[in-house]
């Protein structure tokens, strides 16, 4: 893995850690847009939600789980957001498939 986030989950980068697992990281953003604003991670390389295959819908499955999980935690569990970039486009930055827990504050609508 050469992304920060690889960085990160082989140790080589601080971060503020929430959850882990052997398949899955969740860090403190160090940008938060919102009160919680956590990055949830599987630790296998993907660049996008878009280069899963059919047999990676386990750790989909994980995915949203821990962020269920963390939402209860953070208590955001009545209103939060649960989302990915995909590509450049979208506003993907990091190539390392990653999920945004966005919560504790009125969030209005999307562009």
């Amino acid at each position: 893995m050469t992304t920060i986030f690889g960085k990160i989950i082989r140790g080589e980068l601080p971060s503020t850690k929430v959850f882990e697992n052997e398949r899955i990281l969740a860090i403190k953003d160090l940008h938060p847009v919102a009160p919680v604003h956590l990055l949830i991670m599987p630790k296998k390389e993907y660049a996008s939600i878009q280069t899963l295959m059919q047999e990676d819908a386990k750790i989909m499955a994980e995915v949203v789980s821990v962020a269920q999980r963390l939402a209860e935690e953070f208590g955001v569990a009545d209103g939060y957001r649960l989302l990915t970039n995909v590509g450049p486009d979208a506003g993907q930055t990091i190539f390392h498939l990653h999920f945004h827990l966005i919560g504790g504050r009125k969030l209005g609508p999307m562009a």
